[in-house]
């Protein structure tokens, strides 16, 4: 699916941007993770497509209290704020292998994403199709990375965001996310976490 916002409707036309942008970000990162497979293309942000996104969450068991929170009538301002913003922050934190690695392998291509995930590309192929269970290593490089592709679809192409691994930045000391995401790497390790605070800040800034 794609999500092409040409309009806002209520509750977000006259809520806080808070709103607006904590939905907008647990659209992009649902579908990064692969969780809208098969749902028809977003190009409104109105409540309905906010629900939708939580009822796919909540079915991989991700955010389930949030979807129901969702789920209300008329959610008040404050109730939607927090709703969607443990929305946002469960799928930050819920790694999902099963539908991660189609998606990204989709989006990125086998090769690439298999060296950024520093397994080979038959394993990734393994591990997407199910016929092998995915090590919690792998697993947690693979929604790190979703993560990072999120970001970047806020703001960038399909193209832009696979190009976007392989170009040099200052910020990463003049090497690509590409060459930091090299080898049996952790999300916590210092080089990783640069590359999504780049992501973040690229995709979210002002600027862009």
């Amino acid at each position: 699916m794609s999500i092409r916002i040409g309009s806002v409707l209520e509750p977000f036309e006259s809520a806080e941007p808070e709103a607006a942008r904590e939905a907008a970000w647990a659209m992009v990162l649902a579908d990064a993770m692969g969780l809208l497979a098969g749902e028809r293309d977003v190009e409104r942000l109105d409540l309905e497509s906010v629900r939708r996104v939580a009822r796919a969450a909540g079915q991989a068991g991700i955010g389930v209290a949030a979807a129901a929170e969702l789920g209300g009538r008329h959610p008040r301002p404050e109730r939607l704020r927090r709703a969607l913003r443990n929305l946002r922050e469960a799928l930050e934190d819920s790694p999902a292998p099963a539908s991660e690695l189609p998606a990204l392998a989709g989006l990125l291509g086998v090769e690439a994403f298999a060296g950024l995930l520093a397994v080979s590309p038959a394993s990734l192929r393994r591990y997407a199709a199910g016929a092998r269970p995915t090590p919690d290593e792998v697993a947690a490089r693979a929604h790190h990375l979703a993560r990072v592709v999120a970001d970047l679809k806020g703001a960038y192409s399909d193209v832009g965001v696979r190009r976007w691994f392989g170009r040099r930045r200052t910020a990463l000391g003049g090497r690509s996310p590409a060459q930091v995401l090299r080898g049996p790497w952790s999300p916590e390790d210092a080089g990783p976490a640069r590359v999504l605070e780049l992501a973040r800040s690229l995709a979210w800034s002002p600027a862009t």
